[in-house]
Protein backbone atom coordinates (compact mmCIF):
# COMPACT_ATOMS: atom_id res chain seq x y z
CA UNK A 1 0.00 0.00 0.00
CA UNK A 2 2.82 2.39 0.55
CA UNK A 3 4.40 1.87 -2.44
CA UNK A 4 1.63 2.28 -4.53
CA UNK A 5 0.49 5.88 -2.53
CA UNK A 6 4.24 6.86 -3.39
CA UNK A 7 3.82 5.71 -7.22
CA UNK A 8 0.56 7.52 -7.40
CA UNK A 9 1.81 11.15 -6.04
CA UNK A 10 5.01 10.72 -8.41
CA UNK A 11 1.93 10.17 -11.21
CA UNK A 12 0.55 13.70 -9.99
CA UNK A 13 3.06 15.39 -9.98
CA UNK A 14 4.70 13.90 -12.93
CA UNK A 15 1.79 14.83 -15.20
CA UNK A 16 1.89 18.26 -13.98
CA UNK A 17 5.32 18.99 -14.57
CA UNK A 18 4.71 17.18 -18.39
CA UNK A 19 1.53 18.93 -18.99
CA UNK A 20 0.05 15.48 -20.06
CA UNK A 21 -3.68 15.71 -20.36
CA UNK A 22 -4.68 12.05 -20.56
CA UNK A 23 -3.12 8.93 -17.85
CA UNK A 24 -5.04 5.17 -17.97
CA UNK A 25 -7.72 6.61 -20.67
CA UNK A 26 -8.89 9.69 -18.78
CA UNK A 27 -8.29 13.25 -17.85
CA UNK A 28 -5.55 13.92 -15.90
CA UNK A 29 -6.08 15.60 -12.16
CA UNK A 30 -4.26 18.71 -12.57
CA UNK A 31 -6.36 19.06 -16.06
CA UNK A 32 -9.93 18.81 -13.81
CA UNK A 33 -9.25 20.22 -10.81
CA UNK A 34 -6.53 22.28 -11.98
CA UNK A 35 -2.46 22.07 -11.13
CA UNK A 36 -2.60 23.42 -6.97
CA UNK A 37 -5.18 20.82 -6.34
CA UNK A 38 -3.06 18.23 -8.37
CA UNK A 39 0.45 18.95 -6.57
CA UNK A 40 -1.47 18.79 -2.61
CA UNK A 41 -3.30 15.53 -3.65
CA UNK A 42 0.32 14.38 -4.43
CA UNK A 43 1.59 15.69 -1.41
CA UNK A 44 -0.86 13.80 0.82
CA UNK A 45 -0.62 11.06 -0.94
CA UNK A 46 3.09 10.84 0.17
CA UNK A 47 2.64 11.70 3.30
CA UNK A 48 0.07 8.99 3.99
CA UNK A 49 2.49 6.56 2.26
CA UNK A 50 4.88 7.00 5.50
CA UNK A 51 2.28 6.87 7.86
CA UNK A 52 0.92 3.91 6.63
CA UNK A 53 4.48 2.27 7.03
CA UNK A 54 5.05 3.89 10.75
CA UNK A 55 1.47 2.90 11.76
CA UNK A 56 1.97 -0.66 10.80
CA UNK A 57 3.50 -1.53 14.05
CA UNK A 58 5.72 -4.31 12.38
CA UNK A 59 9.04 -4.35 13.95
CA UNK A 60 10.53 -3.39 10.36
CA UNK A 61 8.61 0.01 11.00
CA UNK A 62 11.22 2.09 11.34
CA UNK A 63 13.55 0.32 8.88
CA UNK A 64 10.90 0.51 6.32
CA UNK A 65 10.31 4.56 6.31
CA UNK A 66 13.87 5.05 6.26
CA UNK A 67 13.78 2.46 2.73
CA UNK A 68 10.68 4.00 0.76
CA UNK A 69 11.98 7.69 2.04
CA UNK A 70 15.15 7.02 -0.08
CA UNK A 71 13.73 5.49 -2.29
CA UNK A 72 11.51 9.06 -3.02
CA UNK A 73 14.37 10.87 -2.69
CA UNK A 74 16.02 8.74 -5.30
CA UNK A 75 13.04 8.88 -7.38
CA UNK A 76 13.06 13.00 -6.96
CA UNK A 77 16.52 13.11 -8.07
CA UNK A 78 15.90 10.94 -11.31
CA UNK A 79 12.41 12.97 -12.39
CA UNK A 80 14.90 16.27 -11.82
CA UNK A 81 17.47 14.78 -14.47
CA UNK A 82 14.68 13.84 -16.45
CA UNK A 83 13.46 17.51 -16.69
CA UNK A 84 16.90 18.49 -16.77
CA UNK A 85 18.00 16.56 -20.25
CA UNK A 86 15.38 18.28 -21.91
CA UNK A 87 17.16 21.58 -22.41
CA UNK A 88 20.29 19.58 -22.82
CA UNK A 89 22.08 18.22 -26.37
CA UNK A 90 24.66 16.63 -24.62
CA UNK A 91 23.15 13.92 -22.72
CA UNK A 92 24.95 10.41 -22.40
CA UNK A 93 23.23 7.13 -22.60
CA UNK A 94 25.31 6.68 -19.15
CA UNK A 95 23.66 9.62 -17.68
CA UNK A 96 20.68 8.29 -18.95
CA UNK A 97 20.56 5.14 -17.34
CA UNK A 98 21.49 6.31 -13.84
CA UNK A 99 18.38 8.97 -14.53
CA UNK A 100 16.33 5.76 -14.98
CA UNK A 101 17.92 3.88 -11.93
CA UNK A 102 16.66 6.75 -10.16
CA UNK A 103 13.04 7.66 -11.24
CA UNK A 104 11.81 3.97 -11.93
CA UNK A 105 13.87 1.21 -10.62
CA UNK A 106 14.82 3.05 -6.87
CA UNK A 107 10.59 2.60 -6.45
CA UNK A 108 10.38 -1.23 -7.49
CA UNK A 109 14.20 -1.81 -5.66
CA UNK A 110 11.98 -0.30 -2.80
CA UNK A 111 9.22 -2.27 -2.96
CA UNK A 112 10.95 -5.75 -3.61
CA UNK A 113 13.40 -4.72 -0.46
CA UNK A 114 10.21 -3.97 1.56
CA UNK A 115 8.66 -7.04 1.14
CA UNK A 116 11.81 -9.12 1.99
CA UNK A 117 12.68 -6.87 4.95
CA UNK A 118 8.92 -6.77 6.57
CA UNK A 119 8.74 -10.88 5.59
CA UNK A 120 11.68 -11.58 7.70
CA UNK A 121 13.86 -12.09 5.40
CA UNK A 122 17.80 -12.13 6.01
CA UNK A 123 20.17 -8.89 5.22
CA UNK A 124 21.04 -10.83 2.05
CA UNK A 125 17.79 -11.46 1.41
CA UNK A 126 16.63 -8.39 1.28
CA UNK A 127 19.52 -7.00 -1.02
CA UNK A 128 18.82 -9.62 -4.00
CA UNK A 129 15.10 -8.95 -3.63
CA UNK A 130 16.14 -5.07 -3.96
CA UNK A 131 18.61 -5.35 -6.96
CA UNK A 132 15.58 -7.97 -8.75
CA UNK A 133 13.33 -5.11 -8.48
CA UNK A 134 16.10 -2.42 -9.31
CA UNK A 135 16.94 -4.37 -12.67
CA UNK A 136 13.37 -4.90 -13.60
CA UNK A 137 12.65 -1.27 -13.07
CA UNK A 138 15.38 0.00 -15.56
CA UNK A 139 13.98 -2.83 -18.24
CA UNK A 140 11.02 -1.26 -17.55
CA UNK A 141 11.73 2.52 -18.29
CA UNK A 142 13.23 0.71 -21.50
CA UNK A 143 9.88 -0.41 -22.79
CA UNK A 144 7.71 2.61 -21.23
CA UNK A 145 9.85 4.91 -23.03
CA UNK A 146 9.78 2.38 -25.93
CA UNK A 147 5.87 2.63 -25.64
CA UNK A 148 5.72 7.10 -25.37
CA UNK A 149 6.86 6.22 -29.27
CA UNK A 150 5.29 3.72 -31.02
CA UNK A 151 3.00 2.93 -28.56
CA UNK A 152 -0.92 2.46 -29.38
CA UNK A 153 -2.64 5.25 -27.49
CA UNK A 154 -5.73 3.37 -27.55
CA UNK A 155 -4.29 0.61 -25.43
CA UNK A 156 -1.57 2.73 -23.48
CA UNK A 157 -4.06 5.73 -22.49
CA UNK A 158 -1.50 8.48 -23.68
CA UNK A 159 -1.09 10.87 -26.11
CA UNK A 160 0.81 9.87 -29.31
CA UNK A 161 4.55 11.04 -29.72
CA UNK A 162 4.13 12.74 -26.22
CA UNK A 163 7.60 12.36 -25.13
CA UNK A 164 8.83 13.32 -28.66
CA UNK A 165 6.47 16.20 -28.54
CA UNK A 166 7.98 17.41 -25.28
CA UNK A 167 11.96 16.40 -25.72
CA UNK A 168 11.97 13.56 -23.86
CA UNK A 169 15.86 12.61 -23.64
CA UNK A 170 14.32 8.85 -23.22
CA UNK A 171 16.32 5.85 -23.46
CA UNK A 172 16.23 4.82 -26.77
CA UNK A 173 16.04 8.50 -28.04
CA UNK A 174 19.68 9.55 -25.78
CA UNK A 175 21.01 6.32 -27.83
CA UNK A 176 20.35 6.85 -31.23
CA UNK A 177 21.47 10.37 -30.61
CA UNK A 178 24.84 9.08 -29.58
CA UNK A 179 24.89 6.65 -32.29
CA UNK A 180 27.45 8.68 -34.50
CA UNK A 181 25.41 7.35 -37.30
CA UNK A 182 23.56 10.01 -40.19
CA UNK A 183 20.03 9.26 -38.65
CA UNK A 184 21.34 10.27 -35.21
CA UNK A 185 22.92 13.43 -36.30
CA UNK A 186 19.24 14.36 -38.05
CA UNK A 187 17.49 13.44 -35.34
CA UNK A 188 19.39 16.02 -33.03
CA UNK A 189 18.80 18.68 -35.65
CA UNK A 190 15.35 17.65 -35.43
CA UNK A 191 15.30 18.06 -31.29
CA UNK A 192 16.77 21.11 -31.49
CA UNK A 193 13.72 22.53 -33.38
CA UNK A 194 11.46 24.88 -31.36
CA UNK A 195 8.24 23.36 -32.96
CA UNK A 196 7.71 19.98 -34.31
CA UNK A 197 4.59 18.76 -36.63
CA UNK A 198 2.88 15.83 -36.62
CA UNK A 199 4.51 14.77 -39.72
CA UNK A 200 8.26 15.66 -37.88
CA UNK A 201 7.36 13.63 -34.68
CA UNK A 202 6.69 10.58 -37.05
CA UNK A 203 9.89 11.25 -38.61
CA UNK A 204 11.64 11.30 -35.69
CA UNK A 205 10.02 8.08 -34.20
CA UNK A 206 11.51 6.73 -38.12
CA UNK A 207 15.22 8.40 -37.46
CA UNK A 208 15.30 7.09 -33.32
CA UNK A 209 14.30 3.29 -34.90
CA UNK A 210 16.68 3.55 -37.66
CA UNK A 211 19.84 5.33 -35.71
CA UNK A 212 19.13 2.06 -33.55
CA UNK A 213 17.63 3.90 -30.68
CA UNK A 214 14.52 0.86 -31.09
CA UNK A 215 16.79 -2.18 -31.10
CA UNK A 216 18.93 -1.14 -28.46
CA UNK A 217 16.70 -0.39 -25.84
CA UNK A 218 14.69 -3.79 -26.58
CA UNK A 219 17.61 -5.93 -26.37
CA UNK A 220 18.75 -4.08 -23.01
CA UNK A 221 15.15 -4.84 -21.57
CA UNK A 222 15.78 -8.35 -22.29
CA UNK A 223 19.01 -8.43 -20.71
CA UNK A 224 18.14 -6.36 -17.33
CA UNK A 225 15.05 -8.90 -17.72
CA UNK A 226 17.78 -12.31 -17.50
CA UNK A 227 20.02 -10.63 -14.75
CA UNK A 228 16.77 -9.57 -12.89
CA UNK A 229 15.75 -13.54 -12.74
CA UNK A 230 19.12 -14.38 -11.41
CA UNK A 231 18.90 -12.36 -8.84
CA UNK A 232 15.38 -13.25 -7.73
CA UNK A 233 16.38 -16.89 -7.82
CA UNK A 234 19.54 -16.31 -5.69
CA UNK A 235 17.36 -14.83 -3.15
CA UNK A 236 15.69 -18.77 -2.03
CA UNK A 237 12.41 -17.64 -1.75
CA UNK A 238 9.49 -19.74 -1.47
CA UNK A 239 9.44 -21.62 -5.21
CA UNK A 240 5.52 -20.22 -5.68
CA UNK A 241 6.73 -16.74 -5.04
CA UNK A 242 9.74 -17.05 -7.18
CA UNK A 243 7.31 -18.31 -9.75
CA UNK A 244 5.29 -15.46 -9.49
CA UNK A 245 7.37 -12.59 -9.36
CA UNK A 246 9.40 -13.81 -12.25
CA UNK A 247 5.72 -13.92 -14.15
CA UNK A 248 5.16 -10.25 -13.02
CA UNK A 249 8.48 -9.20 -14.06
CA UNK A 250 8.22 -10.48 -17.99
CA UNK A 251 4.74 -9.22 -17.68
CA UNK A 252 6.64 -5.77 -17.33
CA UNK A 253 9.16 -6.32 -19.69
CA UNK A 254 6.94 -7.68 -22.48
CA UNK A 255 3.75 -5.59 -22.71
CA UNK A 256 1.57 -3.02 -24.86
CA UNK A 257 0.52 -0.88 -22.27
Amino acid sequence: MAVELVHNFSLLHDDVMDGDRTRRYRPTAWSVFGVSAAILAGDALLAAALEVLAASGHPAATAGVRMLGGAVQELIGGQSADLEFERRDDVTVAECVVMAEGKTAALLGAACALGACFGGADTGGVASMGEFGRLVGVAFQHVDDLLGIWGDPAVTGKPVFADLRARKKSLPVVAALNSGIPAGRELAALYRRETLSDTDLAHVAELVDAAGGRAWSQTQADELLAHALAQLRSAAVDSRACAELAALARLATHRDH
